[in-house]
């Protein structure tokens, strides 16, 4: 396995492992998630979504090429406020490993890899945000030492 760059012009090859993580949200939480949206779409979406400045697309490919996984994450630069210091961070958006590559060490790797390259920016601070019904991605998280510092809720009429 080695771990790439994805472009924009590559998002198509997201678009499977999308769906997938995409059905699983749907399942759990379907007052929030759009049910089955078109595979143009979300390749349109991801292609427009991949081009912007300082977002990062890495995929964990097998030695025949296939995609086993993926991980979109941005450079977010925040801004001091009377309440917390300013700081770079990188915001771990999408994290995906096709079904039969789970709990095989793709995700690590690709965590590994964006955790490389984000300490080579000088970047300290890495955040992100998973369903609570996921406990793959919150074991995941937990072993690559992310630790939950926050708790959003919702209410929806």
């Amino acid at each position: 396995m080695k771990i790439i760059d994805i472009p924009a012009t590559d998002a198509r090859r997201l678009v499977p492992l999308l769906q997938d993580l995409h059905a699983l949200h749907v399942t759990h939480q379907p007052a929030r998630h759009t049910p089955e949206p078109q595979q143009k779409e979300l390749q349109a979406w991801l292609q427009q979504w991949l081009a912007s400045e300082g977002l990062y697309a890495l995929g964990a490919e097998s030695p025949q090429g296939a995609l086993l996984g993926y991980l979109i994450y941005q450079i977010e630069h925040r801004e001091a406020l009377p309440v917390r210091a300013a700081e770079t961070r990188a915001m771990l958006h999408h994290i995906a490993v096709q079904k039969p590559w789970q709990r095989m060490g793709v995700g690590k790797a690709l965590m590994a890899k964006m955790k490389a390259e984000v300490a080579a920016k000088n970047i300290t601070v890495i955040a992100t945000s998973y369903a609570p019904f996921n406990a793959a991605s919150a074991a995941l998280m937990g072993c690559m030492g992310l630790q939950p510092v926050l708790t959003v809720a919702e209410w929806r009429a």
